[in-house]
């Protein structure tokens, strides 16, 4: 009865603020005066939102670094060395001889063969169960020992880790590109090269990214998902190989054909050509095959909510893909709304859908407690279907469109509101009672961050869809921050909490916690600095367009935070650097003892 109350005051609410965020006074609202437009809501909720992340991060930065001044902080050594005269001076002769005493038992050692004489040690009965000769540092929070699963059957081990390894390759890659794309602002005459050129190297990026690292890591753990929340066997493996190597493919092609000038257009996200493309919409297709036959053949009666979202986000992808390719509508206006459609569908019902599925299992199996409601789990799958679907046309705000699409846009966003605040509900409502885990887990953190930025992106994206907050933020650098807030502090920061949470169980291989915690703080305050340069540089960029400033201001006033976004992106690029490293060293690092030489503790099933 408490879940359904909070469910229906949560709906209530959402649905009032929708209405109010909707009204005539915000979604019809025309441009005004400068100060006006810095007064709107939207402009308002967006720097509080803004100001919610760097509070947190800065909170728990300092919590960090509390501790770690806490444990270096020693008494200076001259005060202890008066301290020890001042007492050894007053002893008296019977408690110097005790002090005496005292300190050839402290200096005592064992000689290492007490307990086997001179036998080689043996552990006849497991009582030790790890050993770990890498120190504990103080910069990061000691985390708890990740047993090994013996029941993942090996084949699923290698063809996950072969998605993620995939994946990650294209995350380096495609970052590398994107950390040159970034550079060219604040050096625009690096090169002269035409394959290197930015209309070139920026598709490259996004094309990267988004179909090679995210959608091969998605797929990778949805593969692992599908079978335990079935508790059943993969359909095929083959086929997971399969897809696998299609989309590879497609990735591969792809960029050298956007780096060779050979591209779809000016469609963003849609650069591939469509016979490249075609190969990645077999390679979903195909998933979608092995993923549905996998759940139709689960033991168990209902269908997890993880396999909701990941099913349906298949699904959407093929419909998406089939309608932005297929050029019989695709002239004059009808192009645009189809660009915005499969734009912003590509995001929400393909990389945010599935991932969202991916934590509504990888949560629950890190905190070692179930979801707290599987009501509201399916309240914001629905609504996410009814209005996502609708929403692309605010990117034309103020457009030739139709204005009545433009506000069914804009209507739609603002119903957002609703699957955002209940998926967000849903998840921290999960996590309550279980702060104190997330210090001791290699993937909570990388979680939370995640769930923060979905509240704060999302929510920030309906604010920036009004009349009043598009006038001034369209067409500038603030687009690029947001679209980082979406694709990396989501959904990247979302997968990587995944990844850290599954692949130590596969063969009981730990990363080192260091690297975990410079991987975690370089690729966060990267992004902070990303994405606050940008909004700063973007906001003051669009006041100064309606002042009717020239072009160029705009461009001289960007290139001090052109600079801190090179800085920013310098840091998530060396973070990845260091996933890649991590991520080697749990799957193909070689130990010195062979992992059937150890023994396989069954803590808990996952």
């Amino acid at each position: 009865m408490k879940r359904q109350s909070l469910k229906l005051l949560l709906t209530k609410i959402i649905v009032v603020v929708g209405l109010l965020a909707c009204s005539a006074d915000a979604a019809f609202a025309q441009p005004g005066s400068i100060d006006a437009l810095l007064n709107q809501p939207g402009i308002i909720g967006t720097i509080g939102l803004l100001l919610l992340v760097v509070v947190f991060v800065a909170f728990i930065a300092i919590i960090r670094l509390g501790r770690v001044v806490q444990q270096l902080n020693m008494p200076q050594p001259n005060s202890q060395e008066r301290n020890l005269d001042e007492a050894l001076i007053n002893l008296s002769p019977a408690q110097l001889g005790k002090l005496v005493e005292r300190h050839q038992s402290l200096v005592y050692q064992l000689v290492g063969n007490e307990l086997a004489g001179d036998e080689e040690p043996r552990d006849e009965r497991g009582l030790i169960s790890h050993l770990s000769t890498d120190v504990h540092s103080p910069l990061v929070a000691e985390k708890k020992k990740t047993f090994r699963n013996g029941e993942v059957d090996p084949r699923l081990i290698t063809l996950v880790g072969a998605f993620l390894l995939s994946a990650t390759f294209w995350l380096v890659f495609g970052t590398v590109v994107g950390w040159y794309v970034g550079i060219k602002f604040v050096r625009p005459d690096i090169d002269h090269i035409a394959w290197l050129s930015f209309g070139r190297l920026r598709p490259v990026h996004t094309n990267v990214v988004f179909w090679g690292w995210a959608s091969l890591a998605m797929l990778g753990l949805g593969h692992f998902v599908v079978i335990r929340t079935g508790n059943t066997r993969l359909y095929s493996y083959g086929l997971g190989w399969f897809s696998l190597g299609l989309i590879n493919i497609c990735v591969g092609i792809g960029s050298v054909c956007l780096m060779a000038g050979i591209n779809n257009g000016g469609g963003e996200y849609r650069e591939f050509i469509w016979p490249v493309m075609g190969l990645f919409v077999a390679g979903v297709g195909v998933a979608f095959i092995n993923f549905y036959q996998t759940v139709a053949s689960r033991k168990t009666g209902e269908m997890y909510i993880s396999n909701w979202y990941m099913l349906a986000a298949l699904v959407w992808t093929l419909i998406l893909t089939v309608i932005g390719y297929i050029p019989l509508y695709q002239n004059g206006m009808g192009e645009t709304i189809i660009q915005g459609y499969y734009m912003h569908q590509a995001v929400g019902m393909w990389f945010m859908t599935f991932t969202l599925g991916l934590v509504y299992y990888f949560l629950p199996m890190s905190l070692n407690k179930p979801i707290y409601s599987y009501s509201l789990g399916v309240l914001a799958f629905w609504t996410q279907l009814l209005f996502y679907t609708l929403i692309g046309t605010h990117h034309y705000v103020f457009s030739p469109l139709p204005w009545s699409l433009q506000t069914v846009a804009i209507v739609f966003s603002a119903g957002m509101f609703i699957p955002v605040l209940a998926g967000t509900t849903n998840f921290l409502l999960t996590i309550r009672g279980s702060y104190k885990h997330i210090a001791d887990s290699y993937s909570l953190p990388f979680l939370l961050i995640g769930i923060l930025f979905y509240f704060v992106g999302s929510v920030q994206g309906s604010l920036q869809a009004f009349r009043f907050t598009n006038v001034i933020w369209h067409f500038t650098d603030f687009n690029v921050a947001h679209s980082h807030i979406t694709m990396y502090g989501i959904i990247s920061f979302m997968l990587w909490g995944c990844i850290y949470a599954l692949v130590p169980r596969f063969l009981g291989r730990e990363p080192k916690q260091l690297l975990v915690g410079v991987h975690f703080w370089f690729a966060l305050i990267g992004l902070l600095a990303y994405i606050i340069s940008l909004m700063v540089g973007g906001t003051l960029k669009g006041i100064g367009w309606l002042e009717g400033k020239p072009f160029i201001d705009g461009v001289v006033l960007m290139m001090p935070f052109w600079l801190w976004r090179a800085i920013g992106g310098t840091m998530m690029l060396v973070s990845h650097f260091v996933f890649a490293y991590n991520l080697y060293d749990m799957l193909l690092h070689k130990s010195l003892i062979s992992d059937s030489a150890l023994p396989m503790p069954q803590a808990h099933a996952i």
